[in-house]
């Protein structure tokens, strides 16, 4: 008899260690993941392409970085990844023609959020490019934590402007004076239809084709057709030259007509 009870009571107490004794199967503490990201690096200097390589693989564990060196592989590469989540563009590698190329790629991919990466520390270049359609501006002489902090801030979904040349207001002459030269004239712009203002307006403030086709509700090749008229009344040769040319534009006092 006391067998049987000794027995009974291990057996009670063997089933009582099993239901508070912790499941590792199913207990295990998932590691926390960060996200991982897909990068492409357009820069045509390669040691410039390693370092800002290490500065993602560090700062982003897990990103997958693509990199090329022109604008025309750049925009090929977009067309085959489509799920990019990040372009950080050279301004003056081969093909970019400066700013041309960002409005090119902004074109060619929309929905891609560019930041141009770059040796230039001109306020009014760094503006420009936002305006032109860029979420971003890293200089190339940014310490790595600060381009690091930069990139994130980026992939969060704002815009980075680096606050040291945007504080300090530095312009070239050179620049200052093109721009003051080079105005549109009152009489090129009521030159203009009603139409060709508002897509020219858009332009300026750094809308593709197919956003302002989107915003003003129009096709696409209507909006192209505009543009093409726009430059033949404005007698400039591509869009950035007509973009810089309204950069300064009160566009409200022309369309009250």
């Amino acid at each position: 008899m006391l067998n049987e009870l000794d027995a009974a009571l291990s057996s009670e107490k063997r089933y009582a260690a099993s239901e508070t004794a912790p499941n590792n199967d199913n207990n295990q503490v998932e590691p926390s993941m960060e996200p991982a990201y897909k990068i492409l690096i357009a820069d045509d200097h390669p040691l410039f392409r390693e370092a800002i390589s290490s500065v993602i693989s560090s700062g982003f564990t897990g990103s997958t970085i693509i990199e090329t060196a022109d604008l025309d592989s750049a925009v090929e590469i977009t067309r085959e990844n489509d799920d990019l989540d990040l372009i950080l563009l050279d301004l003056n590698m081969p093909g970019m023609h400066g700013l041309n190329g960002l409005i090119s790629l902004r074109n060619e991919a929309p929905t891609i959020p560019v930041v141009i990466v770059s040796a230039e520390e001109d306020k009014q270049v760094v503006l420009q490019a936002i305006t032109y359609g860029a979420c971003g501006f890293i200089t190339k002489s940014s310490p790595r934590a600060q381009m690091t902090e930069a990139i994130q801030q980026i992939l969060n979904g704002n815009v980075y402007l680096p606050s040291d040349i945007i504080r300090t207001g530095k312009e070239s002459t050179s620049r200052r004076s093109r721009n003051e030269d080079n105005p549109i004239s009152p009489e090129l712009l009521n030159s203009l239809t009603r139409r060709q203002l508002l897509v020219l307006e858009r332009m300026s403030k750094g809308e593709s084709n197919k956003q302002i086709a989107y915003n003003l509700n129009i096709a696409e090749t209507t909006v192209k057709a505009h543009v093409s008229a726009i430059l033949r009344k404005l007698g400039v040769h591509n869009r950035v030259q007509a973009i810089l040319s309204a950069s300064d534009v009160d566009f409200s006092q022309y369309l009250k007509r």
